[in-house]
């Protein structure tokens, strides 16, 4: 049986160093459970930026090369000296240990998105071998329990589906598409509905939210929720604007779980202020 029910299949933890140095307590930082940092790594201090405006959920684009899994959006932009180790892995690992187990300083989820970029298989196997050296800190799953960790680990991009099901023991867990819904999916092996905003809306924060539009999202929200899975969109307006602050505000009112951006400052500020849930 499960070591806790599904819909808490991800843990939060205590507060976070923000400097690239050996992690070192600070002014507490109150998390923000639905703040996602969407393309992490190209903020000055990855992790660390997000980490000091409370953000829960990150995400490394990652290229295999050679067995080097290095963190960046375009594979020109890879360079050996960033790593998902480096740039993630081994600071999550060392805030955790000086911490005493947690990330913030409240009990909070916390989700780092590792998006393949390149072949799915080959790369995934890469992650794999590299996540084992740091399975202290995340949740795992086997085919009849899951028992939780510090830091859950969600595989996107090119994923290798038919692999990480068929696994007896895995410490990644998959992201899920609008069409997993209607598949009855299992939480423990699909805890989160991902989708294009794009693809499914029309509606980019012009004027009102148009009302099938608004019923449609409620009920991917429902839905979801029933199966014990959070939902995210991407490609939602980013640019400051009314636009921008209208899609977010429908979003935390359908109780979509996270909100992507790449602007973590105004976010943060955006969910002090409306996020009373």
């Amino acid at each position: 049986m499960f070591i806790r029910t599904t819909a808490l299949l991800f843990l939060g933890f205590a507060s976070a160093t923000l400097t690239t140095a050996a992690p070192r307590s600070i002014h507490p930082v109150k998390p923000l459970a639905k703040a996602h940092a969407h393309n992490d790594y190209e903020h000055e201090r990855p992790l660390h930026d997000a980490l000091s405006q409370g953000f829960t959920s990150v995400e490394a684009d990652v290229h295999l090369f050679g067995n080097q899994l290095l963190v960046a959006h375009n594979a020109r932009d890879a360079h050996s000296s960033k790593t998902l180790q480096s740039l993630y892995l081994e600071p999550l690992q060392n805030i955790i240990r000086e911490n005493k187990g947690s990330v913030y300083s409240e009990n909070s989820r916390f989700t780092l998105f590792i998006d393949i970029k390149t072949e799915g298989e080959k790369t995934y196997q890469a992650i794999e071998a590299a996540l084992e050296q740091y399975k202290e800190i995340l949740t795992s799953s086997t085919r009849e329990t899951s028992v939780e960790g510090p830091v859950t680990v969600i595989i996107s991009g090119n994923r290798p589906r038919e692999t990480m099901r068929a696994q007896n023991i895995r410490h990644t867990f998959y992201d899920g598409r609008l069409a997993d819904l209607d598949t009855n999916s299992d939480a423990r092996f699909i805890p989160i509905i991902s989708d294009n905003w794009e693809k499914t809306f029309s509606w980019k924060g012009d004027g009102d939210m148009p009302s099938n539009e608004r019923t449609k999202l409620i009920e991917i929200v429902t839905k979801a929720h029933r199966n014990h899975q959070r939902v995210r969109f991407w490609a939602t307006p980013d640019e400051p604007s009314t636009e921008r602050a209208a899609v977010w505000l429908e979003l935390l009112h359908a109780g979509v779980d996270l909100i992507n951006t790449d602007d973590l400052a105004s976010l943060k500020d955006f969910l002090i202020e409306n996020d009373r849930r």
